[in-house]
């Protein structure tokens, strides 16, 4: 069986190649996810004053506390949940 780092790739390379756009509120969900499961709450926010920014910095300060390896299931169930309605459609 594959292990939990190696399927949060996986998911995080089969989104990178859908060639669909998904929806912005998804878009924020899988960023605060990742930044999650890759920094935890080392928050960093430097990247100017923008309002696009600013969601995305508020999206992941809301899993302050989340552990890596939640975030990660919580990214590869939203991916995979992301890629099947793609299939379907």
């Amino acid at each position: 069986m594959k292990d939990l780092d190696q399927n949060f790739n996986d998911a995080f390379q089969k989104l990178s190649k859908l060639e669909k756009t998904i929806a912005p509120d998804l878009m924020l969900q899988l960023y605060a996810y990742h930044k999650q499961a890759n920094f935890g709450n080392n928050f960093s926010f430097n990247s100017g004053l923008d309002v696009r920014s600013g969601f995305k910095f508020n999206a992941w300060m809301q899993l302050k506390g989340m552990s890596s390896d939640e975030a990660k299931e919580k990214y590869i169930e939203l991916a995979n949940e992301i890629l099947k309605e793609n299939k379907d459609s």
